[in-house]
Order: C-alpha cells, then sequence, then structure tokens
C-alpha cells in the first residue's frame, strides 16, 4: 500500500462517519510534510446548518489552527471526492503543495470533471493526484445514494442532500 492510499483510507474512515451522521459521506485530512495528520474533517453542512461545512474547508480549517498559520506549505490533502469550486478556492488560498482525490464529481468537481481551476492563472496551484482507492471513494457515495433513495420513496420525504 502506498502512503497516498494509506491516507486515503483515513479519509474514508471519516466519509463513514460523515455517512453514520446522515450527511453525505466525504472525508479528508490533512498532513505536513513529515506526514503528520495535523487536519480532519468530514462533511457536517447539514448539521452544522453551514453550506461550507465541508469536509476539505473543515479539514483545512483545523490544519491552519494547529499550525497557527492560514499558509499550509509543504502540506498535502487527501480527500474522497474531487473538491468542489469553493474547496479549490480555499486549496488554492491555503497554498497546499499536494491535492490528493479519490472520486470524481462529475456535478461539481472543479478538478477535472466540471471545470479545472487549477489550471487557471492563479497565484498558486497545487500538484493533483486523482483515482486514488477511486472505486472504494466511489462506492461509499453510491451505497449512501442508493440508501438515501430507498428512505424517500418509503417516506415521500424529499431529500436535504444535493
Amino acid at each position: 500500500m502506498t502512503l497516498d492510499e494509506e491516507y486515503m483510507e483515513k479519509a474514508l474512515a471519516l466519509a463513514q462517519k460523515a455517512a453514520e451522521h446522515g450527511e453525505v459521506p466525504v472525508g479528508a485530512i490533512v498532513a505536513d510534510k513529515d506526514g503528520n495528520i495535523i487536519g480532519e474533517g468530514y462533511n457536517r453542512r447539514e448539521e452544522l446548518c453551514s453550506p461550507t461545512a465541508h469536509a476539505e474547508m473543515l479539514a483545512i480549517e483545523q490544519a491552519a489552527q494547529r499550525l497557527q498559520c492560514r499558509r499550509l506549505s509543504g502540506c498535502t490533502l487527501y480527500v474522497t471526492l474531487e473538491p468542489c469550486p469553493m474547496c479549490a478556492g480555499a486549496i488554492m488560498n491555503a497554498g497546499l503543495k499536494r491535492v490528493v482525490y479519490g472520486a470524481f464529481d462529475e456535478k461539481n468537481g472543479a478538478c477535472a470533471s466540471v471545470v479545472t481551476l487549477f489550471d487557471e492563472k492563479f497565484t498558486h496551484t497545487p500538484l493533483v493526484r486523482s483515482r486514488v482507492l477511486e472505486k472504494r471513494c466511489g462506492d461509499v457515495l453510491s451505497e449512501f445514494f442508493k440508501t438515501l433513495r430507498g428512505k424517500e420513496k418509503s417516506t415521500g420525504d424529499v431529500s436535504r442532500h444535493e
């Protein structure tokens, strides 16, 4: 198992925690240049009633607080799903060295799927690696939405997840 896969396993465990709380199962960690985990997060949008409580945002915020610095130079973000435009912006603003993600997000992905923000002329561009444990990351999301659709059919509730 590669180091990227090892850290993605940790992000997958956080994604599972999100699912257990009824959140879209996305998990993220930030590792410093020495490989220490300095930030972690999982989706908490519903729990916190916050459109910005994405796994990446929470992990980046925790890492910055731990380092007492807004710049996360030399750090790597591992996330189970391709970051959205908001999270890609936070990645650039934090100055993360690398982004490693699992599954593509065909509806909101800002690293390859819908748009590739990191190809634009911003002041910082991270290195990107995709498809790390892609199938497992995608399966967690597929299973969550399959279960959610089943609950909606049986109760008639409209999903709060998008």
